[in-house]
């Protein structure tokens, strides 16, 4: 079955253009032009991946992404905004956003956004547990557990809240314990082979990370290795 794409734009003539450039890569796609239309059809469909503009009538693109995400954590949203401020995209990715696309875009650099984010979200369900794996199988390293399946994280005790983008960079991190890794190996495994990005969102969200499950506790787990990127042990 082709996989489906919900577009939520209430600019006319962009959503047409998304609509016949997806369907002629062989998507089925949906469309919705208000923030309260777009939820319901999401609600009400099954979609594998939604573009959603940020400026939206009756309810901000924002608050639909923070209300899909109470629901699906694992659904890939690419923003659209006609807005290039660092605001907008920060509030989007800290709400689990996996990519976001500024107006006006070339649709090449948008259809492989798509097909990127697409990509990484099938690879995630390939490797999900099935349900033969225990309901109790943790990651950890020191007093630092995170539960794949339930999305538990706990430091010392005390459960630790993530954003979906900080709790991916933190499966990574712990799936690879004692591996020094780069920016361009982490962009590649939580954002996706093809993120245009800077590599420096690397850095802000291991500054998220840390401020939650490192700081304040000990050992330090998360360190940064100058000149290559970072690497998750007990010990430097």
């Amino acid at each position: 079955m082709n996989e489906a794409v919900l577009v939520i734009e209430d600019e006319d003539k962009i959503a047409r253009l998304l609509e016949i450039e997806l369907e002629y890569e062989g998507y089925r796609v949906g469309k919705a032009s208000s923030g309260t239309e777009g939820l319901e059809a999401y609600r009400s469909g099954s979609w594998d991946l939604i573009l959603l503009d940020i400026m939206l009538p009756n309810m901000s693109g924002i608050e639909v992404l923070r209300r899909i995400r109470q629901q699906n954590v694992v659904i890939p949203v690419i923003l659209l905004t006609a807005k290039d401020s660092v605001e907008d995209k920060v509030s989007g990715l800290d709400l689990g956003a996996n990519d976001y696309v500024t107006k006006p875009f070339q649709i090449e650099e948008l259809l492989a956004r798509v097909r990127a984010a697409l990509r990484l979200s099938r690879a995630v369900e390939v490797t999900a547990p099935s349900g033969s794996i225990p309901d109790e199988e943790w990651l950890s390293a020191a007093g630092l557990r995170l539960n794949e399946q339930t999305r538990e994280v706990i430091r010392d005790g005390d459960m630790v809240e993530l954003t979906p983008r900080e709790y991916d960079l933190l499966t990574f991190l712990l799936k690879h314990q004692r591996q020094v890794l780069t920016r361009e190996q982490i962009l590649q495994a939580v954002w996706g082979y093809d993120y245009y990005g800077d590599t420096n969102v690397v850095d802000v969200y291991i500054r998220y990370v840390r401020k939650k499950i490192d700081y304040g506790r000990s050992p330090e787990l998360i360190h940064t290795v100058r000149g290559v990127g970072y690497v998750l042990k007990e010990q430097i």
